[in-house]
């Protein structure tokens, strides 16, 4: 009896390996919420259409949580068969544990890929490997309640001494009308160093400038006046100007997003991710307007930015690595593309339709807005997350006793960046 049951299971283990690819269910693992769950149904319902009995199951963790599964699973054995995630996320699965499938053949059997542009294979691409597939660019404009401003009487500032006037109104002037000061200029985050120096970065590149912290050639920027300038004001937001919650030096995306979804902020990063929440009923119905980031310069085109891209990637030791990328590949697709557009609020594709979508929501899906590309530093200068960590511990420090004048602050931290990127670089 033991003997036939033996053989039982393995002729039945046998059977399931030797299963057509038309019966395998492919598992992806992402942190996009309940809208990337209905969103891979979706897509995996249109793969299914092609290739009977495929399913596709996803799975959502929050940021934290998917490094840690992400890893664990693949340095064990166990990894899903593909994941997805920003593109700087899944450079630090590739560098914890080398284990990310090169996907340029993939790309290159994909016969209707002209809307992909120099920026995003660029940033696909990690150590000569391309590591995703880039599907979703992120558009990232400055919004503000558009009640607010009518209110205050302005219209949607352009310049930054625009935005310092509007923010003092939205600050002092009661804009909710519920008989309180409980009201904010901005609501931002700075809690650890993506909070903070996303925050700057969006500054930045929304001003017509290039590269927050360092170049390409590994010169360090922020002492450049055009840049100093930039990061004095960025840096007078959370201090004198007091525009922004008195506890926002601790403030990460959750705390950011209470002040913004809590009616509290006036001004505010939306991603065009944020959108389709953000117009229902229960959170902001709709009351926001978004458009570019502040001018600084007369003679400097301010713009919305893209300021990541989120891609699809296929671990190694993928259970169902030919179909998982068969899979990668049609998320390129103009049904998936459509699907990731409707309900993510991004993709990548320039032929989609956009009828059905919010006013809010079309805003980011015809780009219509001059565009600019976050530079991705971290592709080309492999230890640029321990120096941006310096360089947010060092602007939490001025935030924390804020300097008389910025301008030393600035300089000193210039030098002190300057020499912590050469030694990294040496090393």
């Amino acid at each position: 009896m033991g003997i036939a049951r033996t053989l039982g299971v393995a002729m039945t283990a046998a059977l399931l390996t030797a299963l057509p690819a038309s019966a395998q269910q492919l598992t992806i693992w992402h942190d996009l919420g309940d809208n990337g769950v209905a969103w891979f149904e979706r897509a995996g319902a249109e793969f299914a259409k092609t290739r009977p009995g495929v399913t596709v199951r996803s799975v959502s963790y929050p940021t934290d949580q998917w490094f840690g599964r992400v890893i664990s699973a693949i340095n064990t054995n166990t990894a899903p068969d593909l994941i997805f995630n920003n593109y700087e996320r899944v450079i630090r699965i590739q560098s914890q544990t080398n284990r990310v499938a090169d996907l340029r053949s993939a790309l290159a059997e994909v016969a209707d890929k002209s809307f992909l542009g120099e920026d995003d294979l660029r940033v696909a691409t990690f150590r000569d490997r391309m590591i995703i597939l880039p599907v979703q660019r992120v558009q990232m404009a400055f919004g503000m309640r558009k009640s607010w401003l009518d209110k205050v009487g302005e219209p949607f500032p352009d310049t930054w001494e625009d935005v310092k006037r509007v923010a003092a109104k939205f600050r002092d002037n009661d804009p909710d009308g519920n008989g309180r000061a409980d009201t904010f200029g901005m609501a931002l985050q700075a809690a650890r160093p993506r909070d903070l120096i996303h925050m700057l970065d969006l500054f930045v590149f929304g001003s017509g400038l290039r590269h927050t912290l360092i170049d390409p050639a590994g010169q360090i920027t922020i002492e450049q006046p055009a840049h100093a300038q930039v990061l004095e004001e960025f840096l007078k937001t959370y201090s004198e100007y007091r525009f922004v919650a008195p506890d926002t030096i601790n403030h990460s995306f959750t705390e950011m997003y209470q002040v913004i979804q809590g009616g509290r902020g006036g001004m505010f990063r939306v991603g065009d991710w944020n959108v389709r929440g953000w117009d229902a009923p229960a959170s902001l119905g709709g009351d926001f307007v978004s458009g570019p980031w502040p001018k600084f310069a007369a003679n400097r085109d301010n713009a919305v930015v893209i300021g990541g891209m989120r891609g699809v990637a296929v671990p190694e030791n993928s259970p169902n690595r030919v179909l998982a990328t068969e899979f990668a590949k049609f998320l390129l697709g103009k049904e998936a593309q459509q699907a990731s557009l409707e309900l993510v609020g991004a993709g990548v594709r320039k032929d989609l339709n956009v009828d059905a979508l919010s006013p809010r929501q079309q805003y980011f899906a015809r780009a219509q807005h001059r565009l600019v590309a976050y530079d991705f530093p971290e592709s080309i200068h492999t230890f640029y997350p321990e120096l941006e960590a310096a360089f947010h511990r060092k602007l939490l420090q001025g935030l924390a006793a804020p300097p008389r004048d910025w301008k030393p602050f600035i300089a000193e931290t210039a030098r002190e960046m300057r020499e912590l990127a050469q030694r990294l670089a040496r090393n």
